[in-house]
C-alpha cells in the first residue's frame, strides 16, 4: 500500500465515462501514474450531473478500480468540471505601491490579484480560476514577477474562468457522497492541456481541443500562458444523433457505425459504397450507404471546429498559435480528424498524448485519459505551491468552503 500523503487522483466524471487517474509523487517531485478506473458514465448529460444516484454508482466503480490497479486508498480527487455555464475572459487589475521608497513586495503582488478578481460577476456564479498572465510596472510589460522592482503602480492581466455555483456543487455532491474529500475543483480543458504541452508548445502558442461525448472544450496557449478558454455543449453524442436520426437507425446502432465506419473526411474511395447491418429483432436487414453516413459525420464535427475557429478568429489569437492543434479525449479517435483541423485551421494537427508525465504507458497514449491524468497533474502542482509557499492561481477553494458550509 502506497503512503496516502503522496497519491495524487484526478477524477473526471464526463458524459461517455467516468475516470479516476491515480498518481505517486515520487521522491523527487515527479509525478507517477500507477493506476487507471472506469466505468460508463450514465448520469451525466453534456458535462454535468443529470441523474445523481446513477453518477454516484458509476463514480463508485471507477474508483474501487482505480484503487485495485494501484493498490492504493482514494481519500480525495481532484475534481474535473465543465458544462456550457463555464465562461473565460481576460481582466486586468491595477495596484498603487505605497511603500516609501517605491519597492514592489510580495504584499502588493497579491493585492493586484485580489483586485483582478474582484469582477463583477453574476451572483449565482464564482471564480473557478484566476491565472496570472504578465504583470505591468510603469507601463513596462511583458514582467513574469515584479517582486523587488521600483514602481508607483503594479498591474497583472489574469485570466478568470467562471460558472455557474450550484451546478458546479452538484459534482461535489457526487463525490462526497462516496465519503471522498474535493481537494480541488478544475475546468477539465484546462486539465487537458497540463497532460499534453510542454512548456516549449505553451511558449510557442497551442490550441488543445477536448472533443468530449457531451462537451468540447478548448484552450489557448499564448507565451507561455493561458489566453483564452472556452466550452461548447457540442460532442461526440451529437454525433451519433445525427447519424441515428439521417440513417433512420436506434442510438445504440449510429453510436456503432460511428465508431466503425465513420470518418471527418469524405474522399472518392467511398463514392457508391455500402454497408448491411442487422436489423433489429423482428426487423429485416438494412442497408447504408457509406458516403451519406460520413457526410453526415464531417458536417457536425466541422461545425464544432469552424465554431472554434471563428471564436479565435474574434479574439486575434490564431496567428498566435504556432505549436499547432492538439486534439484529446474520445473524440480524437474519429479517423482524418487532424486532416479536418489542419483544413479548418490552416495549423498542424495531431493527437495529444501525455508529455512529461511518467508511468502507465497504456493511459498516457490513450487520448480519452486527458483529462484525468491533467486532474492529477494539477494536483501535484498545487502541492507543490503550497509546499513552497506560493500563489495558487485558482479561486476554487471558496467553491469548497461555501459547499462545506
Amino acid at each position: 500500500m502506497f503512503d496516502s500523503s503522496n497519491i495524487i487522483v484526478g477524477l473526471e466524471i464526463g458524459t461517455s465515462k467516468v475516470c479516476a487517474v491515480v498518481g505517486e509523487i515520487n521522491s523527487t517531485g515527479v509525478l507517477n501514474i500507477i493506476g487507471v478506473g472506469q466505468a460508463r458514465s450514465r448520469g451525466v448529460r453534456k458535462g454535468e450531473i443529470a441523474d445523481p444516484s446513477l453518477a454516484e454508482e458509476d463514480v463508485r466503480n471507477a474508483i474501487v478500480e482505480a484503487e485495485l490497479m494501484s493498490n492504493a486508498e482514494i481519500r480525495s480527487v481532484y475534481l474535473g468540471v465543465t458544462g456550457n455555464h463555464i465562461r473565460g475572459f481576460n481582466n486586468r487589475g491595477v495596484h498603487p505601491v505605497v511603500s516609501a521608497d517605491r519597492e514592489i513586495m510580495e504584499e502588493d503582488v497579491q493585492d493586484v490579484i485580489k483586485n483582478a478578481k474582484a469582477i463583477n460577476l453574476p451572483t449565482e456564479n464564482s471564480v473557478v480560476h484566476a491565472i496570472r498572465q504578465h504583470f505591468h510596472v510603469d507601463g513596462q510589460d511583458g514582467i513574469s514577477n515584479p517582486v523587488g522592482m521600483c514602481g508607483a503602480r503594479v498591474e497583472v492581466d489574469v485570466h478568470v474562468i467562471h460558472g455557474n455555483i450550484n451546478r458546479l456543487q452538484n459534482p461535489m455532491r457526487v463525490v462526497s457522497g462516496l465519503q471522498l474529500e474535493v481537494e480541488n475543483v478544475v475546468f477539465t480543458g484546462m486539465a487537458s492541456s497540463l497532460a499534453l504541452l510542454s512548456n516549449e508548445e505553451k511558449e510557442l502558442g497551442a490550441l488543445v481541443i477536448d472533443f468530449g461525448g457531451g462537451t468540447t472544450e478548448y484552450v489557448v496557449y499564448c507565451d507561455g500562458i493561458i489566453k483564452h478558454t472556452g466550452v461548447l455543449a457540442l460532442g461526440g453524442d451529437h454525433v451519433s444523433h445525427d447519424l441515428a436520426v439521417g440513417l433512420k437507425v436506434p442510438m445504440g446502432r449510429a453510436e456503432q457505425l460511428k465508431i466503425e465506419h465513420g470518418a471527418a473526411l469524405l474522399n472518392e474511395a467511398i463514392r457508391g459504397k455500402t454497408i448491411t447491418i442487422n436489423g433489429e429483432v423482428g426487423q429485416t436487414s438494412k442497408t447504408i450507404n457509406l458516403e451519406h453516413l460520413r457526410q453526415i459525420m464531417a458536417l457536425r464535427v466541422e461545425e464544432i471546429f469552424q465554431i472554434i475557429e471563428q471564436d479565435l478568429a474574434h479574439a486575434g489569437l490564431l496567428d498566435y498559435v504556432r505549436a499547432g492543434v492538439f486534439i484529446c479525449g474520445g473524440g480524437a479517435r474519429i479517423p482524418q480528424i487532424q486532416n479536418l483541423a489542419e483544413k479548418i485551421f490552416q495549423l498542424p494537427a495531431s493527437l495529444g498524448k501525455a508529455s512529461s508525465i511518467n508511468g502507465l504507458t497504456s493511459a498516457l497514449d490513450q487520448p480519452e485519459f486527458a483529462t484525468a491524468i491533467g486532474l492529477a497533474k494539477f494536483g501535484s502542482l498545487q502541492q507543490k505551491r503550497r509546499a513552497s509557499g506560493g500563489f495558487l492561481s485558482t479561486g476554487l477553494k471558496t467553491i469548497s468552503e461555501m459547499f462545506k458550509k
